[in-house]
C-alpha cells in the first residue's frame, strides 16, 4: 500500500520541460494558466486521453465548461470512437478530429501514461500541424515520444498506472483551479 508520503514524493518528482529541456513547474503552469486565460474568441481545449485518462479527459473538459466557461472538448463519446476506428483504425480516433476541428492557438492537452499510445501521438502531431499549443501528461520512461512534442510536457517517473494518472489529474486539477480562481476574480 502506498503510503501519502510516497504519493507527495511522486509529486514532488515530476518533472515539466518545454522544448525537450527541463523546466520550472510552476512557471510551466503559469504559462499554461496564461494561455488559457487568453483565449481569443473561438478557440478552445481539447482533452485527450485513453482509458483512465480518457476519464481525466473528461473530468477537464467538464470542469473548463461548466465551471470556468470556456470552451473544451474530449472525443469520448462512443459512436465517434466506434466510428473511427472501424472506418480508419484506432491509431486515428483523436487525429481525425482534431484535423477537423482544431485551429490555430487551440490548446491540446494529450495525456497518455506510457506517452507510446499510437493515437494520442497522432493526434499530438495533428495539433501541432494545426499550430495548437500542446500540452503533454506522460509517465513511465522518461524517454517517451509523447514527451518529446509538447510546447509544455509533465513527466511522472512512475511506472504505475494509478500512480501516474493521480499526478495528472492533480496537475490538471490545478491549472482548473487557477484559471477559475483567476476567471471570478
Amino acid at each position: 500500500m502506498k503510503t501519502f508520503d510516497q504519493i507527495k514524493t511522486l509529486i514532488t518528482l515530476t518533472q515539466a520541460s518545454r522544448k525537450n529541456k527541463q523546466a520550472d513547474a510552476g512557471k510551466c503552469l503559469n504559462l499554461i494558466i496564461t494561455r488559457i486565460l487568453n483565449l481569443k474568441k473561438g478557440n478552445k481545449i481539447f482533452f485527450l486521453g485513453n482509458g483512465g485518462s480518457a476519464s481525466i479527459a473528461s473530468h477537464m473538459t467538464v470542469d473548463f465548461l461548466k465551471n470556468a466557461e470556456i470552451p473544451a472538448i474530449s472525443f469520448n463519446d462512443p459512436s465517434i470512437i466506434t466510428c473511427i476506428s472501424n472506418d480508419l483504425g484506432y491509431e486515428k480516433v483523436f487525429e481525425k478530429p482534431i484535423q477537423v476541428l482544431a485551429q490555430k492557438n487551440d490548446i491540446v492537452f494529450a495525456i497518455s501514461s506510457s506517452g507510446k499510445s499510437k493515437n494520442i501521438l497522432n493526434a499530438a502531431l495533428a495539433a501541432k500541424s494545426k499550430g495548437c499549443f500542446l500540452i503533454t501528461l506522460s509517465g513511465f520512461n522518461p524517454g517517451n515520444p509523447l514527451r518529446k512534442l509538447g510546447d509544455v510536457n509533465f513527466y511522472s517517473p512512475s511506472h504505475a498506472y494509478g500512480d501516474v494518472e493521480s499526478v495528472h489529474l492533480i496537475i490538471c486539477h490545478n491549472i482548473a483551479d487557477s484559471v477559475i480562481k483567476q476567471k471570478n476574480g
